[in-house]
């Protein structure tokens, strides 16, 4: 890697300098960044050239003291010399605690990502995090060994090489060798920016290789249920206990908005009654800990009750018997086909369905909908709206009839005579 390098002798003044021998001193200079090394040698101002560095004369004092001077420069010269063939990061403290024999302390990206993920690993038994989200991160660290090792050749990098190469490389790694999507290339680089920033707060870094780095990603559809398939899974009657029960989850998450895992975690407890006398869902989400307070709407209540007698949540104090997130997706995708729903049924698309077909289309003001839902910001809720084609229908129905009947009343107007 090219740099920058220079060396130079100087005295160095005290503040209250008077007159007297001045301390001699090393400044090493690497792409505009300074070191400084105390030389133990000392030298009177006026005996000294501050162009050639160096004592003036040539008595013997001046000549050993000039002979000392350039053995300490070709020392540090050569301390250079040996990270350049070791092809290590050279900067000027690097170059410095070579000269003095001093490991200067590196850190990897290997390295920061592995402590984030044991932190992590951490958080998630204490239940701040979701196990989803520490996979994620151990993905992301999988990917950037391999990737190190396919450009790079080696198993690890030093931090401070990361910059918008490194990020581009990785990007169009992603997507050539990973296969990857837009829009999951963008989800594992803003993971790696996270760990990024950790590095910048702990000072590994000096400035962030994200900052005017634009992500791209692709606007996604998302898929909601309609009223009908809504009501066909409703209306389907299954022959199996756990279908039944799924089924049952799964519609209760359509009209409640809740996720998996708040489900989950729901108690008979959680059950009250509100400010305008009916039953509410209160709590606190699990994935965002904001507050969750969610009106229960009657096919939900008719749900709740269905179970309230059920040893499994008698004896642990739960809403629901619920399966592992696994075997309930394994579930819903048998009870999707046998009710004739070509559409990929989950958690995602039951918030999404609570967010659009049960709240918006039936005129729940945008902002009554993103608090329920526990949206931090209003604009994840408008990500709803921008799907709902039904809404922007009923929304110009009446400026279509105010426009058809300007049309009829024009029509009954003398006709207009056309030139032939």
């Amino acid at each position: 890697m090219k740099t920058n390098f220079t060396l130079l002798f100087y005295l160095k003044k005290p503040k209250n300098y008077v007159k007297g021998v001045v301390p001699i001193y090393l400044r090493i200079t690497v792409d505009g960044k300074r070191a400084e090394l105390c030389t133990s040698r000392e030298c009177e101002p006026e005996l000294w050239n501050t162009k050639a560095g160096h004592m003036v004369g040539t008595k013997e004092e001046a000549k050993t003291l000039n002979s000392y001077l350039d053995k300490m420069k070709a020392g540090v010269t050569a301390a250079h010399t040996l990270l350049c063939r070791e092809d290590a990061e050279i900067t000027s403290e690097a170059v410095k605690s070579k000269y003095l024999g001093k490991a200067e302390k590196t850190h990897t990206i290997c390295e920061a990502i592995k402590i984030h993920n044991k932190k992590m690993e951490e958080l998630v038994e204490k239940g701040d995090y979701a196990e989803g989200t520490l996979k994620r991160f151990e993905v992301l660290e999988r990917h950037v060994k391999e990737y190190l090792s396919f450009k790079y050749q080696k198993s690890d990098l030093n931090i401070r090489y990361i910059d918008h190469e490194f990020i581009d490389g990785f990007d169009f790694y992603l997507h050539t060798s990973k296969d990857n999507g837009a829009n999951t290339a963008s989800k594992h680089l803003k993971n790696l920016g996270k760990i990024v920033r950790i590095c910048l707060k702990n000072k590994w870094i000096s400035s962030d290789p994200f900052f005017g780095y634009k992500l791209r990603s692709k606007v996604v559809h998302r898929e909601y249920l309609t009223k009908e398939e809504l009501q066909r899974i409703a209306d389907k009657s299954f022959t199996t206990v756990r279908l039944s029960q799924v089924r049952d989850f799964f519609l209760f998450s359509c009209y409640t908005g809740l996720s998996y895992a708040d489900v989950q975690k729901l108690k008979t407890s959680d059950i009250r009654i509100g400010n305008d006398g009916e039953k509410w869902l209160f709590g606190y989400r699990k994935k965002t800990d904001t507050r969750l307070a969610v009106p229960l709407l009657p096919f939900a209540r008719d749900i709740l009750d269905r179970y309230k007698d059920h040893p499994f949540c008698i004896n642990h104090d739960k809403a629901f018997p619920i399966s592992s997130n696994q075997k309930m997706n394994e579930y819903l995708t048998e009870i999707a086909v046998l009710s004739n729903v070509v559409k990929v049924l989950g958690n995602r698309i039951a918030k999404r369905t609570f967010g659009t077909t049960v709240t918006l289309l039936n005129g729940v003001p945008i902002e009554s909908v993103s608090k329920m839902m526990g949206h931090t910001n209003i604009r994840t809720t408008q990500l709803y709206a921008k799907m709902l084609d039904e809404k922007v229908g009923k929304d110009m129905a009446p400026l279509r009839e105010m426009f058809a009947a300007s049309v009829e009343a024009i029509e009954t107007t003398v006709p207009i005579e056309w030139p032939v």
